[in-house]
């Protein structure tokens, strides 16, 4: 029986949590699922139909499942899988604001956004939203470094712009940028894949 399920829309993401369970749980069995055309599919909204399929890959699996995708994050919280960046929010509403949030895709927005505001609860931070759809195109041809050396980059250049108190990478491609980015500022730079899975398999 596998410790932790994980729905991914893209495989490069497998090798990344087999690294990270291997790290902070040597122990841990991981079912990694990759599910390639959800993403696309949930580009104009996530239908009826895909609603099913993750609800129906969510209730399959033993125990615990973690969804990788932050456009499918709400659906598949609304199944009853943990959403990849609901610990990292969480963390985020620990530093307070005001928060510079990065995003490739323009589906990740709005649910990322109303997810950090809810981990804020009755708290209203100021956010900054940092879209950089430009770099997109170097993830999915699979350049993962130039990827995360765009993103860093961008995302220096916006932290020079006001005094924030934490920056979230709002999808989990993007945790590549995270190192990179540590090494040009001393705020708090959060990426949700560890964050994740420290709370998933460390920490209960």
């Amino acid at each position: 029986m596998p410790d932790l399920t994980l729905l991914h829309t893209a495989a490069v993401h497998v090798e990344t949590f087999r690294a990270l369970a291997l790290s902070l749980a040597p122990g841990a069995v991981l079912d990694q699922q990759v599910r390639a055309g959800w993403l696309e599919r949930a580009q104009g909204g996530v239908d009826a139909d895909l609603k099913a399929e993750i609800a129906a890959a969510v209730a399959a699996a033993d125990g615990p499942v973690l969804c990788t995708c932050t456009t499918l994050g709400p659906a598949a919280e609304d199944a009853g899988a943990t959403r990849i960046d609901w610990p990292m929010m969480q963390e985020a509403a620990r530093f307070g604001g005001p928060v510079l949030m990065a995003y490739c895709l323009e589906s990740t927005a709005e649910p990322s956004e109303a997810l950090l505001r809810r981990a804020f609860g009755d708290r209203d931070p100021e956010i900054t939203c940092l879209e950089l759809g430009q770099h997109w195109p170097l993830f999915e041809a699979g350049d993962s470094a130039g990827f995360a050396a765009a993103v860093a980059a961008d995302a220096a250049e916006a932290l020079g712009t006001m005094d924030f108190a934490c920056v979230v990478l709002a999808q989990a491609s993007m945790a590549g940028a995270a190192e990179l980015l540590r090494e040009q500022t001393e705020v708090p730079v959060l990426a949700s894949p560890e964050i994740a899975m420290q709370a998933l398999l460390r920490d209960g």
